[in-house]
Order: C-alpha cells, then sequence, then structure tokens
C-alpha cells in the first residue's frame, strides 16, 4: 500500500468514525450522564464546603475532574464539540443522496404507483377534446405546482406534477438549529461570565467579584440610588427593589428598577436582583447612667470613632455592629461589640444588644451604658451575568421550530391527472400522493378539482 493510499484510508476511517450513529449514541450518553452529575454536585461552590461533604479522597478526585465546575471544564466542552463535528458530517454524509432527490434532472412518475389508490375525485367534461382539456387544466397546475409534465397514453394523456421536494431539508434544518444551539452554549462558555457585587445604598461599584474568586472591570459604574423593601403584616419581605443609576464619565446615562424576576439589560450584561441584607448604621447615639447619682448623659457617634466619656474619664469606641451575637448559649440578636477604656484601668469589651436596652447593668461598672442607631441603611446584592452565545442559542431556536413545522407538516405532493377519451367524452381522474403519509388532505384535493373544473368551463 503507498502512501496515497494509506492518507485515503485514514480519512475514509476518520470520516466514517465521525458520521457514525454509534458515536452520536455515545456522546449523548456521555452528555446526559455527566449532566445529570453537575446537577447532583452543587457547581462554584466552597471548597470547605465540598470537604465537608465529601471528604479529602473523594473532594480530591472531583476536584481533579474538574467536576465543581463542569459546564466550564475542558472535558465537557469538548464533549459538546464532538457532537457539533459529528452531526456535521452526519448531516453531510447523507446529503448527497438526498440532493439528487430533490433536484433529478428528471423527476420519475408511475401511473401504476398512482392507480394503486383509489381516485381523489373523478369527473366527465362533454364537448371538448383531450387536447383542450389539458390546455384548460394546464394555468392552473403551473400556478400550483413547481414541477409538471404531460405524457401520453393509450386512452388519452396524464399530467404528473408535484411541489415540496425540498421539505427534505427541513430534518438538515432540525440539524444545523441543534448545531447553532452548541455553538452558542461554548461561545457562554467560553467567553461568558458571571458573578456578584453588593453595593450599600448610596453607593456604586465599578468591579464584578467573579465566581472563581477572580474579578473583572464592568465599564462604568453601577450605583444603587435607593433600596426599597415592603412587607408582610408578619413581617415577612413582600417585595424589593433597587433604584439604579449607570454612570458613565461622571454622568447618569441610564436609570432604572430592578426587581426579582424584571432583570436589567445593559451592553450585553443581565443584572438580576438577588439578595438584600441590612448595613450596620452610621451614626448612633450612645446613653451612659451614672449608677451613683442616677445622671444621664448621651454622646453622638460613628462607627470606630471614639466617644468621650463623661467627665473626660476616658473613651467609648464602638468597633464592630454584629447581626447574630452568641452570648452563653443565647442569641441576644443585633448587637453593637464595643472597648471602654477609662483612665487608670485595663481596656474592657462591652457587648450593647439593641432588644435590651439594660443589658449592661450585669455588667456592674461606674456606668450603665446602652445605644440607640440611627436610621438603618442596607445592601443590595445584584447577581451579573454575560452569556455572548444567547443570540447564536435563540437563533437555533428559531431555526428549529421552522425545520420541525417542515419536517412534521409539510411534506412533497404528487398529483397525477388521466384524462381519457371515452367516445368524445373526456373522463378525468385526480389522483393525489404525499411523501409521509401518502394522503393529501381532502380539502385540498377538492379544492384543486373545483378550481380544474372552473378552467374547463363547468360550473
Amino acid at each position: 500500500m503507498n502512501i496515497d493510499e494509506k492518507k485515503d484510508s485514514l480519512t475514509t476511517k476518520a470520516w466514517k468514525f465521525f458520521a457514525s450513529v454509534k458515536l452520536s449514541v455515545f456522546v449523548l450518553l456521555s452528555l446526559a450522564v455527566t449532566s445529570i452529575m453537575g446537577t447532583v454536585v452543587p457547581q462554584n461552590g466552597d471548597p470547605e464546603m465540598y470537604r465537608r461533604i465529601y471528604g479529602h479522597a473523594v473532594f480530591s478526585f472531583l476536584n481533579a475532574i474538574d467536576a465543581f465546575d463542569m459546564y466550564h471544564c475542558w472535558w465537557f466542552r469538548a464533549l459538546i464539540l464532538l457532537l457539533i463535528v459529528n452531526i456535521i458530517i452526519c448531516s453531510i454524509d447523507r446529503l448527497s443522496s438526498t440532493w439528487r432527490i430533490i433536484f433529478p434532472k428528471r423527476p420519475v412518475f408511475h401511473l401504476s404507483r398512482f392507480k394503486k389508490t383509489k381516485p381523489k375525485a373523478a369527473w366527465h367534461i362533454d364537448g371538448l377534446s383531450v387536447a383542450d382539456v389539458r390546455d384548460a387544466f394546464l394555468p392552473e397546475i403551473k400556478k400550483r405546482y413547481a414541477y409538471f409534465r404531460v405524457e401520453p397514453i393509450d386512452s388519452g394523456m396524464v399530467i404528473f406534477s408535484e411541489k415540496g421536494r425540498w421539505t427534505r431539508l427541513g430534518v438538515y434544518a432540525v440539524h444545523l438549529s441543534v448545531v447553532l444551539m452548541l455553538i452558542g452554549a461554548l461561545i457562554g462558555s467560553w467567553f461568558g461570565f458571571e458573578g456578584m457585587v453588593n453595593i450599600p445604598e448610596g453607593s456604586s461599584v465599578s468591579v464584578l467579584q467573579l465566581k472563581d474568586g477572580t474579578t473583572k472591570p464592568l465599564g462604568f459604574e453601577l450605583k444603587c440610588d435607593k433600596f426599597t423593601l415592603t412587607r408582610y403584616d408578619s413581617g415577612r419581605p413582600k417585595d424589593y427593589r433597587s433604584s439604579v443609576s449607570i454612570i458613565k464619565s461622571g454622568k447618569a446615562v441610564l436609570q432604572a428598577n430592578i426587581r426579582v424576576n424584571d432583570p436589567l439589560n445593559y451592553q450585553g450584561l443581565r443584572i438580576f436582583q438577588a439578595s438584600y441584607g441590612k448595613l450596620p448604621p452610621k451614626r448612633f447615639t450612645v446613653y451612659f447612667e451614672d449608677n451613683v447619682s442616677g445622671l444621664s448623659f448621651e454622646k453622638q457617634g460613628e462607627l470606630g470613632e471614639p466617644v468621650a466619656l463623661p467627665a473626660d474619664k476616658g473613651r467609648f469606641i464602638v468597633e464592630k455592629y454584629l447581626d447574630q451575637t452568641p452570648f452563653h448559649g443565647h442569641n441576644l440578636g443585633p448587637a453593637f461589640l464595643c472597648r471602654l477604656e477609662k483612665k487608670g484601668a485595663e481596656p474592657e469589651m462591652v457587648i450593647l444588644p439593641l432588644s435590651f436596652s439594660t443589658f449592661d447593668k450585669m455588667r456592674g461598672g461606674e456606668y450603665t451604658i446602652s445605644i440607640k442607631p440611627g436610621e438603618s441603611r442596607y445592601y443590595t446584592g445584584f447577581q451579573i451575568t454575560h452569556d455572548p452565545g444567547v443570540p447564536v442559542v435563540y437563533a437555533g431556536f428559531i431555526l428549529m421550530i421552522i425545520g420541525c413545522y417542515v419536517t412534521f407538516f409539510m411534506a412533497r405532493q404528487k398529483v397525477c391527472i388521466e384524462l381519457a377519451d371515452n367516445k368524445g367524452r373526456v373522463e378525468v381522474a385526480l389522483y393525489a400522493l404525499a411523501a409521509k403519509n401518502r394522503v393529501i388532505p381532502k380539502t385540498v384535493i377538492n379544492r384543486l378539482a373545483r378550481r380544474l373544473k372552473a378552467r374547463a368551463g363547468m360550473k
């Protein structure tokens, strides 16, 4: 075997491999199994969470095969790419024979095949010859059918006509639609991204935190102008929305409201309302009650800034705000963690729950301290996604609808009109076949028969 023959052999084997239906089944089953795995195994989670759930050994194996970010791993993309190649080559491999059927040099008609079925319509015409009837019918046939021809028979002649050969391409439109959707998925996997931002009310961000821990510039500032939360009578959240501005070069170019299931689309990005939460108040009032004299004092302060004690006996610093505060097995709820620094004494940590104004009395110090926060502030959480493959997927989806409609609801139609001379009377028999079920709807035949009769001057 020479070098050229070896090359041809390898090319033929490769072509047959990629055109194999067995390969299609294997890839589809592989994608189904891996998709189930991607559903069962949480994606893009915290590694420590995975270690707790699966243990170190299983975690190491799943991490090695990228099971925690499966839809972006190389082997999942390779499976999709292999399916794309398989569908394209399968379609090309079978297209040549289909093309010869769709575009034959001379379509084949057999009168015997039509006569195996009963005539769909039959009538006779008096006073005209077979040639006259043929000339009367042909304008209507030319108008309704893409191809026709007239052939003589012993008793007269037949008119063969057909349309819809191209509908065989419907299945290829379906194949192409699947390819487009898969390509769109690959584009989204390679070039898309998804991340989160938390924006305090009145603030803005210009950088997105991606799922893999990296950051990506947005190309603009996203500002939360106002966050609105409404609740049911029971206290449960009813609705929450964010009024936002898109700022470029220091100017607001767009203002919009973002609600759950009502995202904002801007420059290929989809911005979803995902979460919200409370922020520590900016300002608060601290109350000092002298446990000896009973006198009360109040001071205004901000988080992290020292507040002078009465009579300049030291200072008081509110260091941290806690949403949940554990204390001897109990949860005190929201509280401030503070540091009391009295002159000549060691600093002392003080917990001031917002729900228990007299909690500090248990400490037994010179002062009983309580705190009242200022107006509550919220932050809003946005999920921001970018998927450049979506238009390609939509195009594939539309093409699939068209292809399925052509494949299942349209078919090639063949019509045979037999014109037989019977002692000065022309006997007309109308036969019809369709490619899929060999039957054309009765309404179509009746309509054609009615129009042919009208062409021949019959009522």
